[in-house]
């Protein structure tokens, strides 16, 4: 049995599994998953060993709240092009990285992070993540992933990484993803917690790209901003949307009013 196979391929019951992330997710409801912490946290760091199993070997302790996992996170988005399984995996959609999306699913989650006392370093891993938001890909990701605590400590830091991207977009540069639509979401979470911020920040970005893409991803602040400002919002999309973002717009305004 290999080191990955005793770590990662076997479940809590000590038998054979397939699915890492039943065992990775298991451990939620199991305190033995403490037992495997050094075994990965050797495995991660073990340039011998292959890039996909260093990686998912961050991802459970990431996902684990173990302080090992999140400095791993952290030196990561330090050099991304040089992280070992940097593209080892890679979007079908837009045939770049997807290792920092799912990074980023993996420091999401803050349960077991509060339970083990390792609540602020997790703040600090998404702080990094957050900050690549304009170089690298996260899968529609953003919008949906952090809680509003961990985003109102990330304020400063989305506001900044928006507007590098918006000056990049201005700028010409290409980027392999859909960065408007990546910035859009983020803006999207934001309003949650600040409804004219993120409506100012979506703007930002639309008034540089306004696709059908983000554009339809902007209806998503329809519905979280609160106040005039998100009917000021809908009125834009209804006048710049196309058909489709037009009709999501009114259901969202529909929707508000019941």
């Amino acid at each position: 049995m290999t080191r990955f196979t005793e770590l990662l391929g076997t479940d809590f019951d000590g038998e054979p599994t397939t699915d890492i992330d039943d065992v990775i997710f298991g451990a939620f409801d199991e305190p033995g998953h403490r037992d495997r912490v050094a075994g990965l946290v050797e495995l991660m760091n073990d340039p011998a060993e292959p890039e996909i199993e260093r990686f998912l070997a961050c991802v459970a302790l990431a996902t684990w709240g173990e302080t090992a996992g999140y400095e791993a996170v952290i030196r990561a988005a330090a050099d991304p092009g040089n992280t070992p399984w940097y593209e080892f995996s890679i979007d079908r959609k837009f045939s770049v990285d997807s290792t920092f999306a799912q990074l980023a699913d993996a420091v999401a989650d803050g349960d077991l992070a509060q339970e083990k006392g390792t609540g602020p370093l997790r703040v600090e891993a998404a702080r990094s993540l957050v900050r690549l938001a304009d170089s690298q890909y996260f899968e529609d990701r953003l919008g949906e992933l952090f809680d509003n605590a961990t985003l109102r400590a990330l304020l400063d830091d989305i506001k900044e990484v928006v507007d590098l991207g918006v000056r990049s977009l201005a700028a010409g540069e290409k980027r392999l993803f859909d960065l408007p639509t990546q910035l859009v979401d983020l803006a999207s979470a934001v309003s949650v917690l600040d409804g004219p911020l993120g409506v100012h920040m979506a703007l930002s970005v639309l008034n540089v790209s306004s696709s059908p893409r983000p554009l339809n991803h902007a209806v998503a602040l329809v519905y979280r901003a609160k106040g005039p400002e998100a009917r000021q919002f809908a009125d834009y999309l209804l006048a710049v949307g196309d058909e489709k973002v037009c009709a999501e717009v009114r259901e969202a305004l529909g929707q508000e009013r019941q």
